[in-house]
């Protein structure tokens, strides 16, 4: 029931953003003879709010848009017509407009910081778990098998296995900024994912070159500069263990 519903949250919640304002103002109707339109304005404000939340900002927006029609709709003069006859109602109607859409943006932001925040802190935990892993008792073949792993996880990979050898012809590279270069040009990789059908990330410590992360990207798999960036970090890590230990893979 929990996988069913986050494979299709997204279209419950588009559903809800047009059915479930309607759904309100027409509950609202016997009571819009004593019911002040501010405070049904207010009610409506409250599903915007839990679909925003939710949701996505398109629904949220949606919602917004639907909760000021059914009010216009339902519960303002002229009843049950798409029209305004008094002004209080007008500026009722046009504030549950702009607040729904700002309550929309809101939660839409507080999404991405939240998703950005867990991100960052598995990125730390990522580096933090091999660099100690790395400085443990372990032999350098298990730190590789360990960031093969990570890699893998990192940059939604299909493949990924460890070479001592420089590769030829040149493959794509991940650089240690994050930027990827393919035939010495820099590849726009948040658009089109990293280039195949391969690709790599070179182990180096203190200028020297200790082998190499050959990966099998996703095709098309568009990847953040961030995971890039630590998965390069990764790969100095693997660089420091094999430098410091002789047992070479």
């Amino acid at each position: 029931m929990v996988t069913f519903l986050q494979k299709y949250r997204p279209r419950v919640m588009l559903g809800l953003a047009i059915v479930a304002p309607l759904v309100v103002a027409a509950i609202l109707v016997p009571f819009r003879g004593t019911f002040a339109n501010a405070a049904a304005g207010m009610t409506l404000v409250v599903v915007i709010v839990a679909v925003a939340v939710g949701g996505n900002r398109f629904s949220g927006f949606l919602a917004s848009v639907s909760s000021a029609l059914w009010f216009d709709f339902f519960l303002t003069r002229p009843y049950d017509r798409f029209a305004i006859s008094q002004r209080g109602n007008v500026e009722t109607a046009v504030a549950l407009l702009v607040v729904g859409l700002l309550v929309s943006e809101l939660a839409a932001r507080s999404r991405h910081f939240s998703r950005v925040s867990t991100e960052e802190t598995t990125y730390v935990a990522m580096v933090r778990d091999l660099t100690e892993y790395a400085n443990s008792a372990a032999a350098s073949s298990l730190v590789i098998e360990w960031a093969i792993e990570s890699l893998s996880e990192l940059l939604n990979l299909r493949a990924c296995h460890f070479d001592l050898h420089p590769s030829d012809p040149p493959m794509a590279q991940i650089q240690p900024d994050g930027d990827v270069v393919h035939v010495g040009m820099l590849w726009p990789t948040e658009e089109m994912g990293i280039p195949g059908p391969e690709a790599e990330i070179v182990c180096e410590w203190r200028g020297r070159t200790l082998g190499r992360f050959v990966i099998t990207p996703t095709p098309g798999r568009p990847i953040a500069r961030e995971p890039r960036v630590v998965a390069a970090l990764l790969a100095s890590v693997v660089g420091a263990s094999l430098a410091s230990d002789s047992r070479v893979p």
